[in-house]
């Protein structure tokens, strides 16, 4: 069986900072590598500190609502809000801040933010059997699609009243991986002074 190439092998070049974010391989996209800042249940929003790698507190949920999912980011890509890909990645367990684990992706959730564009990946836990069939978001109960759906929408109303938060649409497998291999190529562009092959 042919081995499935990774998406980003290539040294980290010395002028990034040494942090999950620039040095992780995240490998093929069967079965990429993630790093978790949020688990599932927490109403506590950790996020990676950019330039030491370290978890960070960066608030408390002001509303009664709590991650629906195990969040975090995908290493070694780039999107127009400045961050890495964000991905909630479905599983049994909550994943503790900082972690790596690795995710298949099933589809992505296309949102905006404070009038700018924010995707999210939704991912299965590819080493989770109760997870691990599940190959497109459409095979996922309805009802689950709704709990990320309210969420999203809910969860920083009460910061401040007048942001806002649309959710346009959720698309499948295809769709999410065109995303992760766009963000990719532009943190290639962003952050690499040559072209890696």
């Amino acid at each position: 069986m042919k081995k499935s190439k990774s998406l980003t092998n290539w040294k980290t070049p010395d002028y990034l900072p040494f942090t999950p974010w620039h040095t992780i391989d995240i490998g093929p996209l069967e079965g990429f590598w993630c790093v978790i800042e949020i688990p599932k249940g927490s109403k506590y929003k950790y996020e990676m500190h950019k330039e030491s790698g370290l978890m960070m507190v960066d608030r408390v949920l002001h509303s009664a609502v709590h991650y629906p999912a195990n969040y975090g980011f995908i290493p070694r890509t780039y999107c127009d809000d400045q961050d890495p890909l964000d991905i909630l990645v479905l599983g049994q367990e909550p994943v503790y801040p900082g972690i790596m684990m690795r995710a298949k992706a099933i589809g992505v959730m296309t949102m905006i933010d404070d009038l700018e564009e924010d995707d999210k990946i939704i991912a299965v836990h590819y080493d989770d059997p109760e997870y691990n069939h599940y190959n497109d978001i459409s095979e996922l109960p309805p009802h689950k699609i709704k709990e990320l759906e309210r969420f999203f929408l809910d969860y920083k109303k009460l910061e401040k009243q007048e942001r806002i938060i649309k959710v346009e649409k959720f698309s499948g497998r295809k769709e999410a991986e065109k995303n992760i291999k766009e963000a990719v190529e532009l943190y290639k562009k962003t952050f690499l002074n040559k072209s890696i092959h």
